[in-house]
């Protein structure tokens, strides 16, 4: 028996757009509410929420099988925190603040099990093999695993060819708010000159056969990134969301 197959990594091949949505409350039930919402895929965020390895555990199990393709966001590329997303379940990982293609590769290799990584071997044991139950995991999880890297410094759009060389990336992530500030435009995404170099980033990205994707709150916008070569959006966060429509809600009828 297999690895399951990461219909994500296919998905990023098509020049289709898929649409997703972030997950930032870091809770199984809002997890599941936005799971049966309807989107392409879904990214639990470990990075800007309150997330640990049990919390991001919980929300896989209760959006396993819903329907939308799942996406973990670690706060950092550690090979022991790459180790336990993966055996948690984990099948495509978004790393951030990826600068170099150095740095690419050895995300790359931490993600697969030797003799093409360096990914301890531990998943009898864990969820990702169905605890011993899927029986060539071990042969066949590199094939199915999903490296999204984050460009959102300046060093890594200098940097940005190398990283798009490396054999193992499956995608770029554009970070609009972290690719602003440091180019000296901190708050404003939307400044010509930011968008200027986020465009470049999708067309480069796509061009080299990678997925390219980036995170569109404001829907006017969104068609122009997937005019630039965006196949991967997402296009909500389930916290603004929430905190938007309950402040609407409180000044309709508290003033």
């Amino acid at each position: 028996m297999p690895t399951p197959i990461n219909h994500f990594k296919q998905a990023l091949q098509s020049g289709t757009p898929r649409f997703g949505s972030w997950l930032g409350v870091a809770d199984p039930y809002m997890a599941e509410l936005v799971g049966r919402a309807g989107f392409d895929w879904l990214l639990v965020d470990g990075e800007h929420a309150p997330n640990d390895i049990r919390s991001l555990m919980a929300q896989l199990q209760v959006l396993e099988g819903l329907g939308p393709d799942l996406v973990v966001r670690l706060p950092m590329g550690e090979d022991w925190l790459i180790k336990q997303a993966l055996d948690i379940g984990a099948q495509t990982l978004m790393i951030p603040m990826v600068e170099t293609g150095e740095q690419a590769a050895h995300l790359v290799r931490a993600m697969r099990y030797a003799p093409q990584g360096i990914r301890g071997m531990g998943a009898a044991l864990a969820r990702a093999s169905q605890f011993s139950g899927i029986t060539d995991y071990a042969a066949t999880a590199n094939d199915q695993m999903c490296l999204i890297v984050q460009v959102e410094t300046t060093k890594g759009v200098d940097n940005l060819d190398d990283i798009l060389a490396v054999d193992g990336v499956d995608g770029v992530f554009v970070g609009p708010a972290d690719l602003s500030a440091d180019m000296g435009y901190p708050g404003n995404p939307d400044a010509p000159q930011v968008q200027a170099v986020i465009a470049d980033i999708l067309r480069r990205s796509r061009a080299a056969g990678k997925g390219a994707g980036i995170l569109s709150t404001e829907d006017a916008q969104t068609p122009t990134h997937i005019a630039n070569g965006a196949n991967f959006v997402a296009v909500g966060i389930d916290v603004t969301l929430f905190a938007a429509a309950m402040r609407t809600k409180a000044q309709t009828w508290c003033g």
